[in-house]
C-alpha cells in the first residue's frame, strides 16, 4: 500500500509539479494553503508526511508545521523555500521539521529526502514500538504518567535497570515505590531469578535479622527448625527492602556488611553464605535528614543511594489525574462486569482538585468504589466520594509546610484523621497506609507530646 503525502503550495504549477512526480511512488494530496491543508489532516488519517512551501499567503508554513506536529506528532515534515537561509532552516528543525529544501526543486533530490523523511520516521515508530512492547512485557506498563516528573522516573528506571547497581526508591506512601522495584527487576538481567520482597516496618528488630539472614535449628526459643532467609532466597535476583528507614541501628550494621561483601551468617551459626543479589530499597520518610538527626547510618545511607529514583505526591502531578482515572476504571470496569462507559467532565474536574493524602494508592480506592457502586453509564458527580469533593474541609490541609518529607507526612497524617473526625481506620485507607504503620507513627508523634 502506497504512503500517503500532503503536498501544500500556494503555486499550483509547483505543487502539481511536485504531486506528479511523487504520485508514482506515493498516493498524493495537494492543499493551496495552510487551512486546507489542515482540514486535510483532518479528514485523512493516513497521511503520514507533509510537504509544505514556507512563503504563503495567511498562515505560512512555519505556523503550519507547528499545527500539524500538534494535531499529529508523528508526522513527517519537509519544507520548502525559495529564500532557504540557515536560521530559518535550524528554527524549522525546531519546531519539528525532518528536512529543509531550497526552490526550485530538484526532483530527484526531492524523491531521495521524500524517501528518507519516511524511512526514519518507520524507524522511530518501531522503536518506540518495541519500547512499548517492552514496557508492557516487563512491568513499566503498571507505571502511568505523562507529567515531567514521570518521565524523569521512567528515564531513571531504563538506566538504572540494567546495571548492578543499588536503588533507593523516595516518595509518600502509595505513590507506587513497590511497582518502581518490580519494573528495575524485570527490566534487568536478573529478569529470570526471584524477587523478593521484605516490610521492615512489619517486623521488629529479632523477627526482622531473622527474617533477613535466617535463622538456625536452636538459634532462639522459637526457632524450632533451620529458616533460609529472604537474602538467601533471593539469590540471583532482587531483594527488595521496603520502609528501610525502620530497620534498627543493631541491622543497620549488618545491612551495611551484605552491602559491602554480599554475605552474611544465618542467626545461630558461623557460616559465611555468600550471595548474589541486587538491592533495591524504599523509603517514604526523608532518609537524608534520618542521617542529619543521627537516627540512620551516613554509611549504610550513601550505599543505598547509588541511584536515588524519587517518586512525586500524586497532588504534584495532576495532569496525570485523567490518564489514572481511565486506566482504573477500564481495569476495575472488566475486572466487576459493569458496564462503566467513562466519567463525565465535571466528576473528573472533582477528582482533579483533591489533594489525594494517599497519592495513587487512594485515587485507585476511590475510582474501584465508584466503578463497584455505579448502576453503569458515565461516573457523574453524585458518584464521586464525599471527601473528594470537598478537598479544603480540614483546615489542617491548608497548612500542610513546604519542610521535609517527614514533615509533610505528620502534617498529612493529622490532617486526614481531623478529616475523617479520627477515624484511624479510614484515615489509614484515605492515607494509603496499613493500620500497623498509622498506629507506628502516631506513637511516634506521641512521644513528641503530639496527640491525634
Amino acid at each position: 500500500m502506497k504512503a500517503s503525502i500532503l503536498i501544500v503550495d500556494d503555486e499550483k504549477d509547483t505543487r502539481e509539479l511536485m504531486a506528479r512526480a511523487l504520485g508514482v511512488d506515493y498516493r498524493v494530496t495537494t492543499a493551496p494553503d495552510a487551512e486546507q491543508a489542515i482540514k486535510a489532516l483532518e479528514a485523512d488519517s493516513s497521511i503520514v508526511l507533509l510537504l509544505s512551501d514556507v512563503r504563503m499567503p495567511g498562515a505560512d508554513g512555519i505556523q503550519l508545521l507547528k499545527a500539524a506536529k500538534k494535531l499529529r506528532p508523528q508526522l513527517a515534515c519537509i519544507l520548502l523555500t525559495a529564500f532557504g537561509t540557515v536560521d530559518l532552516a535550524v528554527e524549522a528543525m525546531k519546531d519539528g521539521a525532518d528536512d529543509f529544501l531550497t526552490k526550485p526543486v530538484d526532483l530527484d533530490q526531492l524523491d531521495l529526502r521524500v524517501a528518507k523523511a519516511l524511512k526514519t520516521r518507520a524507524l522511530e515508530a518501531e522503536v518506540e514500538s518495541l519500547r512499548s512492547e517492552l514496557d508492557v512485557k516487563h512491568g513499566l506498563e503498571d507505571i502511568t504518567g505523562t507529567s515531567d516528573a514521570m518521565q524523569e522516573v521512567f528515564r531513571l528506571i531504563r538506566q538504572a535497570a540494567p546495571t548492578q547497581a543499588t536503588v533507593l526508591i523516595e516518595g509518600p506512601s502509595g505513590t507506587g515505590k513497590e511497582l518502581v522495584a518490580h519494573a528495575l527487576h524485570a527490566l534487568s538481567p536478573r529478569a529470570n531469578g526471584p524477587f523478593v520482597a521484605v516490610e521492615c516496618a512489619a517486623l521488629n528488630g529479632n523477627l526482622l535479622e531473622s527474617e533477613l539472614f535466617g535463622h538456625e535449628k536452636g538459634a532462639f526459643t522459637d526457632a524450632v527448625a533451620r529458616r533460609i532467609g529472604r537474602f538467601e532466597a533471593a539469590d540471583g535476583g532482587t531483594i527488595f527492602l521496603d520502609e528501610i528507614s525502620e530497620i534498627p541501628p543493631s541491622t543497620q550494621v549488618k545491612l551495611l556488611r551484605v552491602l559491602e561483601t554480599r554475605s552474611f551468617e544465618r542467626l545461630g551459626s558461623s557460616e559465611t553464605i555468600h550471595t548474589d543479589i541486587r538491592i533495591v530499597a524504599a523509603c517514604n520518610r526523608d532518609l537524608a535528614q534520618l542521617v542529619r538527626e543521627g537516627k540512620f547510618r551516613e554509611d549504610l545511607y550513601y550505599r543505598l543511594a547509588v541511584i536515588d529514583i524519587r517518586l512525586p505526591a500524586l497532588r504534584e502531578r495532576r495532569g496525570d489525574i485523567p490518564l489514572l482515572v481511565t486506566r482504573f476504571l477500564t481495569e476495575f470496569s472488566a475486572a466487576n462486569g459493569n458496564r462503566v462507559t467513562g466519567i463525565t467532565p465535571a466528576a473528573m474536574k472533582i477528582l482533579e482538585s483533591y489533594d489525594w493524602p494517599g497519592n495513587v494508592r487512594e485515587l485507585r480506592n476511590a475510582v474501584e468504589r465508584m466503578v463497584v457502586l455505579s448502576p453503569g453509564g458515565q461516573i457523574d458527580v453524585k458518584d464521586v466520594p464525599d471527601f473528594s469533593r470537598a478537598p479544603s474541609v480540614s483546615p489542617a490541609l491548608q497548612v500542610i509546610p513546604a519542610g521535609t518529607l517527614e514533615e509533610t507526612e505528620k502534617a498529612r497524617i493529622l490532617a486526614a484523621l481531623e478529616q475523617v473526625h479520627g477515624n484511624r481506620s479510614r484515615a489509614a485507607q484515605v492515607l494509603g497506609i496499613s493500620r500497623r504503620t498509622l498506629y507506628r507513627k502516631l506513637d511516634e508523634y506521641a512521644k513528641e507530646g503530639i496527640q491525634a
